[in-house]
């Protein structure tokens, strides 16, 4: 049984692994960070967000600074995709941001159908704003409203 966790991260219960969405390549243990089985490209903040002054005559620039900011993107060693992208100070481990209950998913999932793709459902109507007294404020042009 397989499990969506993400855009480009699913779960397979029965191997207890990540795996990549995109081209189905296995990624390390899903009891361990899913981190642990993807590449990563260490990004100088700066080339992401360049700086506004120039960096010869202005000390701050309006980018962030190498030494007090990193970008960290995780990709999958398979296809090259891109599941994540997050911003740590130096030094800082990768953020920890998803652990399951491998054993809990199990049970839940024991009597249902695997789920391939997220359900898209019908577009809901658009609703038209009414402020309670009638009518609708939003009907008019502002040229109903000029005066002659």
């Amino acid at each position: 049984m397989k499990v969506l966790i993400t855009e480009y991260l699913r779960i397979n219960l029965d191997s207890e692994l990540y795996e990549c969405r995109r081209c189905n390549g296995a990624l390390g243990s899903a009891r361990e960070t899913y981190k642990r089985g993807l590449l990563v490209y260490d990004r100088d903040p700066r080339e992401i967000h360049k700086p506004l002054l120039d960096p010869k005559l202005y000390e701050r620039t309006y980018s962030p600074h190498p030494d007090w900011c990193r970008i960290l993107e995780f990709y999958c060693p398979h296809c090259g995709t891109m599941m994540e992208v997050e911003y740590v100070p130096p030094g800082h481990p990768p953020l920890h941001d998803i652990e399951l209950d491998i054993d809990a998913l199990k049970e839940q999932w024991k009597d249902r159908e695997e789920v391939i793709e997220p359900p898209i459902g019908p577009v809901p109507p658009r609703r038209t704003h009414m402020h309670g007294h009638g009518h609708d404020h939003g009907a008019h042009s502002p040229a109903d409203t000029k005066k002659n």
